[in-house]
């Protein structure tokens, strides 16, 4: 089996009584509409709350203790945001600090030691997935360097942990359009020769993966054939458009366009070639809209967007039979539609009975389509 999980980066909490709300609010009431005794959550931690429970057993225990009394487990923490992810404008800041900034180190080793005593004793390792380096511009090679560098140190950190604890923590990093690592490939060409693959791999976001259009067997074929691992899949699905030129598309992706979160576009031309726009109002002016387009925006894996758009779930269905064809233990698969707040349909409307109901059928619906996950329908 396979552990699965929702990413609580949806709700917005930056303190541990916030973290500690959510759990009632939210995740518990999830949890009973799954009708399951246990669920995963993928735990999004600011880096400032990382912090004051890296240094105190104490709350660590406290917090270990309020997930076990409402049959709560974390086998994996969302560590890409650093914090603000619910501030009126995140855009570009999501990809702050980049990982030439120690304080990004220092983030991803408080979270790891977090995790440590978040795991349940059944898990074999933990997992945190993290930004792909940063933003595409500026880079240097300087910063290569730097962030070599650190992925070096958190390997250090790591192994250390796995030896006193024997059971590693590994660093999942996450492809994403428009960064340095903007693609698979990328991420997989810059790692392979850098890094130790007990410790750290790929986050599997099936939603920037389809946005790149790359084929997802292939690619989940080509990350092993690097002697890397798939280590955590965050289960998520892109906007498609078919026809992004005609009114009726555009009419409908206005809907879409929200002053929050970034959405890069990528259009896929006859010859192959992939055109691309950093986020949605840039592509309704800049991109041609004569072939598909694929849209950085998350959709809820269980509703279909309404035509003339779709999603990509058939992307998310592919990767995960690639990977169930791959290897022998699944890596965690986290549902992470973090955009409940901004979609058309829910922005502002249903308050937290919808946003519960939607959360449980996103993960009856992987239960149902994707894998037999601890019993999860």
């Amino acid at each position: 089996m396979s552990p699965l999980s929702y990413c609580t980066n949806v709700h917005p909490a930056e303190d541990l009584p916030g973290v500690l709300a959510q759990l009632d609010r939210y995740a518990e009431p999830v949890r009973r509409l799954v009708g399951v005794d246990v669920l995963g959550l993928g735990l999004w931690l600011p880096a400032v709350l990382a912090h004051e429970l890296a240094e105190s057993p104490e709350l660590r225990a406290k917090l270990r203790a309020e997930l076990d009394a409402r049959g709560l487990e974390v086998r994996t923490l969302n560590a890409f945001p650093y914090g603000g992810f619910h501030d009126e404008v995140v855009k570009h800041s999501v990809y702050r600090p980049e990982w030439t900034d120690r304080a990004r180190l220092r983030y991803t080793v408080d979270c790891a030691l977090v995790l440590g005593d978040l795991l349940p004793d059944a898990a074999t390792y933990g997992s945190i997935s993290t930004l792909p380096l940063a933003w595409r511009t500026p880079w240097s090679d300087a910063d290569d360097e730097a962030a070599t560098a650190a992925f070096a140190e958190l390997t250090g950190a790591l192994d250390g942990m796995a030896a006193a604890s024997g059971r590693p923590i590994r660093l999942a990093v996450e492809p994403e359009p428009g960064c340095v690592l903007d693609t698979v490939a990328d991420a997989v060409a810059w790692l392979a020769p850098r890094v130790d693959p007990r410790y750290v791999g790929l986050c599997l976001d099936t939603c920037h993966l389809a946005v790149s259009f790359a084929d997802p067997a292939a690619t989940v074929a080509s990350i092993h054939a690097a002697g890397l691992a798939v280590v955590k899949v965050q289960a998520s699905a892109a906007l498609q458009v078919e026809n992004p030129g005609s009114e009726e598309a555009r009419a409908a992706l206005a809907d879409f366009t929200e002053p929050r979160y970034l959405h890069q576009v990528r259009e896929r031309t006859a010859t192959g070639t992939v055109l691309a726009a950093d986020d949605l109002p840039e592509a309704m002016t800049d991109l041609p809209g004569r072939e598909p387009w694929r849209v950085h925006f998350h959709v809820p894996l269980h509703a279909r967007p309404a035509a003339p758009l779709s999603a990509t779930t058939d992307v998310l269905r592919t990767a995960i039979a690639a990977l169930e064809s791959t290897v022998d233990d699944m890596p965690h698969v986290e549902v992470e539609t973090y955009t409940w707040s901004v979609l058309p349909e829910t922005a502002g409307n249903g308050g937290d009975t919808a946003l519960i109901r939607g959360i449980a059928a996103e993960l009856r619906w992987a239960g149902a389509n994707l894998l037999e996950l601890g019993g999860v329908r």
